[in-house]
């Protein structure tokens, strides 16, 4: 039996290419908020990052995921993502 594909997927910050599972993923929803998305499944635009606090730090500073999502991302979504790194 041939093996399963592992989805890859690029971190916008760092560029590099982890394992999805392996990241977070946040998402721009069609009506607006921006939410961390933990199943994979939330409807909308979406960038990835590694699961790492100095990514995370350096998002967060250079305004990365304002640029790739369109939006403000609120300082919230940050403190979920370190929170659950954190745990």
């Amino acid at each position: 039996m041939k093996p399963r594909k592992i989805p890859m997927r690029k971190c916008v910050v760092t560029n590099e290419q982890h394992p999805k599972g392996e990241m977070f993923r946040i998402v721009r929803t069609a009506e607006g908020p921006t939410v961390v998305d933990l199943t994979g499944k939330v409807r909308g635009r979406g960038a990835y990052l590694s699961k790492n606090k100095e990514v995370i730090l350096m998002a967060m500073k250079k305004k990365t995921l304002d640029r790739h999502l369109e939006t403000k991302v609120p300082d919230e979504v940050f403190e979920q993502l370190l929170k659950i790194l954190g745990e």
